[in-house]
């Protein structure tokens, strides 16, 4: 199989920055402990069309782009991204983004268990509230049979 073939069967998830988490302006579909982020009168940080469920400055959906909205911390979580990549042939999968604990790890958890190959995270990519829990997370992520690589030393996943 030629490069450009293997990377024609590799997306790209930028968690949390192109997969959108957006709830209901009411919190119904938010977890049991932000539910009390929503109240009547009062937009959650991340209910739709509010300035937490905006992409990030700079990220830019383009056409063709697939813009994926979750509830959950997985980016599969009662979502079509499964279906989607399945579809579109993919069988592997780099992934960038934030809340390494959280989002991230989730994500790259659920796509093991879905049998992606390589499941490749960026760690100079993705981010947390601060280095020590980005550290803990890639260390716990390792050990569940993911890559991790580095923008800077991996010049392959560069050409996308």
């Amino acid at each position: 199989m030629s490069m450009a073939d293997k990377w024609n069967q590799t997306a790209l998830l930028v968690i949390d920055m192109q997969v959108v988490r957006e709830h209901d302006p009411q919190g119904r579909d938010a977890e049991l402990f932000r539910r009390h982020l929503y109240s009547p009168g009062n937009v959650g940080p991340t209910s739709k069309g509010s300035v937490g469920a905006e992409l990030v400055d700079g990220l830019v959906i383009k056409e063709g782009d697939y813009k994926l909205v979750k509830t959950r911390f997985s980016a599969f979580f009662a979502t079509h991204l499964h279906s989607f990549l399945r579809t579109e042939g993919i069988k592997s999968l780099v992934i960038s983004g934030v809340q390494t604990p959280n989002c991230v790890r989730q994500t790259v958890f659920d796509a093991v268990a879905l049998d992606y190959q390589p499941v490749t995270v960026i760690v100079d990519a993705t981010a947390a509230a601060t280095p020590d829990i980005h550290d803990g997370s890639r260390k716990e992520e390792n050990r569940k049979g993911k890559e991790e690589e580095n923008l800077e030393s991996e010049s392959t996943l560069r050409h996308t």
